[in-house]
């Protein structure tokens, strides 16, 4: 949970603080509707890193915390599709793309993981 909370806090912060400069570095030309999309991505972003941070001491699996759970898988995993899809037609800054496919792909099997086993509380004293 603390690790998706920092990847989507740090790129939620860089999406809606500065997005022209990060449309720049991809060599697109900003204008007022991408940039207002990296703005909302980012806001999308860092609602789910404080979701992720409120809810990183709560039992998470199973039955405890279902929606926190598929909607963290839904998000990595659908994002992960979406990114491996695009691999091969991508021509420019493909190294960036991989990089992200495989941290998004690596966040969806473990909500998976998360989604599909029931945590053990582990008792205190023992």
């Amino acid at each position: 949970m603390i690790s998706s909370c920092v990847v989507l806090g740090i790129s939620g912060a860089i999406l809606t603080f500065i997005p022209d400069e990060t449309i720049s570095s991809l060599n697109i030309t900003p204008n007022p509707i991408s940039t207002l999309t990296l703005q909302l991505l980012g806001a999308l972003y860092l609602g789910f890193a404080m979701l992720n941070w409120m809810a990183k001491g709560s039992l998470i699996g199973g039955i405890y915390n279902k929606p926190i759970a598929i909607g963290n898988f839904m998000h990595f995993g659908v994002g992960a599709l979406a990114l491996v899809k695009i691999m091969t037609k991508i021509q420019t800054h493909s190294e960036f793309v991989l990089t992200l496919t495989i941290v998004y792909a690596i966040f969806a099997i473990l909500f998976a993981y998360v989604f599909r086993t029931n945590p053990s509380k582990i008792e205190k004293g023992e």
